[in-house]
């Protein structure tokens, strides 16, 4: 939730972020008035009760017709006082549903555009001449299919399309990541978590899932409960309604299953495990001073490449345009591996520095010698399963079909230095 008192100093500031992400401008404006309204409101509802209050207090004192005169008083009071009271609450949820369209203000120091318009800011890692090799080039599901490691097939007979089994090497080879992953966040000062993967409407909402994103939120009607699409949504609303005392930052690392609609997503990575439906996620995830947002950010960056450098995946880093950064999002950094097969990066890693838009909508603060304040969340994927078994496979491969396993995932593979073929 945006900073309203923010919006009334400066809504210009508002609107250019609004004009950035592509959104409505003219929702600013709409929160503007309906924020006056209610303020206006609110001054002649607390009026008309310190009138009433008065009144109220001097009918015990009179007698004969002064009484009967401050009685009518009071009852017309009494219905004004009514009346200015649902007023009140209706505008109240007016300019709540208003405020809840508008995304966080973006940082200026974003590119402004839409998807294909981001910035690269590094590229990391020799990319491998395959042809010079004398291999030719396999995808991540005919290399999983020669190691037994994937079964899509199943997968759609089973669940429909974008579900997979990962099955003999690609079950242990998710062990392993998710085993490094946590090891690597914990080494970090991450607290390990394993969260609710169903959440009730406010947690999802209060984490922005519920605006733009929620064509792609699965819902259980029955019970009003969401499937999570990231441990974002239980991390951040771990501490709802909290006022947190002592030391900052909270860090914590979750492990979770992900679910997505995909909707949209019509006709694009339909082969193999790029994009499902269903996916496990190491996610990290930090409370901390606003003050230190940007720089914590950083360091979620510089986990994640920790992470992928391990894996020995070549990769690049993009600073994410205001177009495609999602309503939460201040600023946002990808890592994108390289994918042989395609001949070009993918995404499979992202930070974001969400300042204070998902803590208010959370209420969650902190305590520090200053009094109580807002506090800034932000969260970075250490590991998307599915997309880094895609990354490891296509990168690694060699030319009988085995793939080579880097050095930091051997001791979670009992030492060995392939997955071979059946």
């Amino acid at each position: 939730m945006i900073d309203l008192a923010a919006l009334r100093q400066d809504p210009e500031a508002f609107k250019q972020s609004q004009a950035a992400r592509g959104e409505s401008v003219e929702l600013v404006d709409q929160v503007v008035v309906a924020d006056s309204a209610r303020r206006a409101t609110l001054g002649e509802f607390e009026t008309l009760r310190a009138n009433q209050k008065a009144i109220g207090s001097q009918v015990a004192q009179a007698q004969g017709a002064e009484k009967q005169n401050l009685l009518s008083q009071t009852k017309t009071l009494s219905d004004q006082v009514k009346s200015a009271e649902n007023s009140l609450r209706e505008m109240d949820a007016n300019l709540d549903a208003l405020v809840l369209g508008l995304s966080n203000v973006v940082d200026p120091a974003a590119p402004v555009g839409g998807e294909d318009d981001f910035v690269v800011l590094k590229e990391v890692g020799p990319k491998r001449d395959f042809a010079a090799e004398g291999i030719a080039v396999r995808d991540h599901v005919e290399i999983g299919e020669l190691l037994g490691a994937i079964d899509i097939e199943r997968g759609a007979k089973v669940s429909g399309s974008r579900f997979y089994y990962l099955t003999g090497p690609g079950a242990m080879l998710e062990l392993a990541l998710v085993q490094l992953a946590m090891n690597t966040a914990q080494k970090n000062g991450f607290t390990p978590m394993i969260p609710p993967a169903l959440v009730k409407p406010a947690a999802m909402e209060g984490t922005g899932f519920l605006g733009q994103a929620a064509e792609n939120v699965y819902r259980l009607e029955a019970d009003d409960l969401y499937l999570v699409g990231t441990a974002e949504v239980p991390l951040a609303a771990y501490h709802m309604d909290e006022i947190l005392e002592g030391n900052l930052p909270r860090r914590y690392a979750a492990f979770s299953p992900c679910f997505r609609r995909e909707a949209g997503s019509h006709g694009k990575d339909t082969r193999g495990i790029f994009r499902v439906h269903w996916f496990d996620k190491v996610e990290m995830f930090s409370f901390c001073p606003v003050d230190e947002a940007v720089a914590e950010h950083e360091r979620l960056l510089g986990f994640e490449e920790e992470f992928l450098q391990a894996l020995e995946i070549p990769y690049r880093v993009i600073d994410v345009a205001t177009g495609d950064l999602g309503s939460s999002a201040a600023r946002k950094f990808d890592c994108e591996a390289w994918v042989p097969s395609q001949e070009r990066y993918r995404e499979v890693t992202s930070t974001s520095n969400c300042t204070t838009f998902q803590s208010r909508r959370l209420k969650v603060r902190s305590r520090g010698k200053d009094g109580v304040k807002p506090i800034a969340t932000l969260n970075g994927t250490l590991c998307a399963v599915t997309r880094t078994i895609v990354a490891l496979f296509e990168n690694h491969q060699e030319a009988d079909g085995s793939v080579r396993i880097p050095k930091a995932l051997q001791p979670y593979l009992g030492g060995a230095s392939h997955f071979k073929v059946n």
